[in-house]
């Protein structure tokens, strides 16, 4: 395929060099996939270092919710900077509580809410652990296989989606017991409805046979699944787990740090089941870049904690919460409704690439969340794994950066803002690039 907007061969001069001062001096435990090196950014577009223009459909792994460097974002962090950099957790500032006071109006658990103030996805995820094994006294968790909610010791107990994530780590955080997620295109369980199957065997298999559900303090889910394959669970799965978890005293933690902040086509992902989860954490899209997160946990909950009992040192920080006011205040504006005309948009047109080409056996997802899951044939569903990874390049030399998930899932997290016009035009070298790795097999 010929695109324009590539100007050198890939990686560029410029990128060639920057990528041998890198080898030398940085891990080589990132999982990178292709040789791009960014040099800027707008909205849903980036340039590489060699002048190459390239369609963003990974928002930063679903990172920039408003595009890349949107200038309202900018000047709240300017305007923040100019003031004070950082005064820590010890004392208060305005920016802090002003963003606890929006996170208590916007969140999805229908009573008052308290904030913890992270710095990351997994730091969210430990500090909701630890809030769970405080309040409840339980020492005992249940997670999902197919999770990721971190690789931070605590995080990494539960994360699941690569046996490569926990290997040389054992042991991490004891008492975490894992259960298949529902899977509607590949059930794990028998039965036709994966959602009452897994909530079924949670209470009449686990319960019965292997843990105590007296002793667990808390259930860890994706409220939709995403580095397991950007899986949407059946529509009776959360509300059963919710009342599974009342019935025993178990607190349910929604980790929504993919998921959150309107990426779905809801402000947090449980409201499209009416799902009140006990703890939610939060990190990746709030800060549209800058790296912020937090613990939202029920008042009555939160408040339990005593002083000392948990905190960090750069939590809160004045920029991180700046940006993240500005965020929130674009999409509750524009960008929450914008999701709601793209997302369907490009979920028809992957429809339609599925009808075209049989290599791909499932197109799911809601909002700007969507996975495209490629298979060898449609009737073994064998993951087509060589293909994706081929995919991947492909798309990166014709002008679209994308990522993978799951066994071979496609996945399509474009920022928040994004037009029709580009979206159409990602759709187009996704098509060309399919179309390109098939005759290249």
């Amino acid at each position: 395929m010929h695109t324009p907007h590539i100007r050198t061969s890939l990686p560029g001069p410029r990128a060639q060099a920057l990528l041998a001062r890198d080898r030398d001096v940085t891990t080589p435990s990132y999982p990178r996939d292709y040789p791009f090196v960014i040099d800027h950014g707008k909205g849903a577009e980036v340039w590489d270092v060699d002048g190459n223009r390239f369609i963003d459909f990974t928002a930063g792994i679903a990172v920039t919710s408003t595009g890349h460097s949107h200038p309202q974002v900018v000047a709240a962090i300017q305007a923040a900077a100019e003031k004070f950099l950082h005064i820590s957790s010890d004392y208060w500032h305005e920016g802090q509580t002003r963003l606890a006071e929006v996170i208590n109006r916007l969140a999805p658990m229908k009573e008052p809410v308290m904030s913890l103030f992270t710095n990351s996805g997994t730091e969210s995820v430990e500090g909701a652990l630890k809030l769970a094994r405080y309040v409840t006294g339980r020492p005992r968790f249940i997670g999902f296989l197919g999770g990721f909610h971190g690789r931070s010791m605590g995080s990494l107990a539960f994360t699941s989606s690569k046996y490569t994530q926990q290997a040389g780590f054992f042991p991490t955080m004891p008492g975490v017991t894992h259960i298949p997620y529902p899977n509607v295109y590949r059930p794990l369980l028998a039965g036709a409805d994966q959602g009452e199957a897994v909530l079924r065997y949670l209470e009449d298999v686990l319960f019965q046979s292997n843990v105590p559900p007296g002793e667990v303090a808390a259930v860890l889910v994706e409220p939709l699944q995403g580095e397991g394959g950007y899986l949407t669970p059946p529509d009776n799965f959360l509300p059963g787990l919710r009342k599974l978890c009342d019935k025993y005293g178990i607190l349910m933690i929604a980790d929504e740090v993919q998921t959150g902040i309107a990426r779905t086509g809801k402000m947090f992902a449980v409201e499209h089941w009416d799902v009140a989860p006990d703890i939610m954490t939060l990190a990746k899209g709030l800060g549209s870049g800058l790296p912020i997160g937090l613990v939202v946990a029920k008042k009555r909950i939160m408040e339990q904690w005593k002083r000392g009992a948990h905190g960090n040192t750069f939590g809160g920080n004045p920029l991180c919460c700046a940006a993240a006011l500005a965020t929130l205040e674009l999409v509750e504006k524009e960008y929450l409704a914008n999701v709601n005309v793209v997302g369907p948009m490009l979920i028809e047109a992957m429809e339609k690439l599925m009808a075209k080409y049989q290599i791909i056996g499932d197109v799911r997802g809601k909002g700007l969340w969507i996975g495209i899951e490629f298979v060898e044939d449609r009737a073994s569903k064998k993951p087509a794994r060589a293909f994706v990874d081929k995919l991947l390049h492909t798309a990166f030399h014709n002008g679209l950066l994308l990522l993978s998930c799951g066994a071979s899932t496609l996945r399509l997290m474009p920022p928040l803002m994004i037009d029709s016009a580009i979206a159409a035009e990602a759709v187009a070298i996704l098509d060309a690039s399919i179309a390109e790795t098939l005759a290249a097999a």
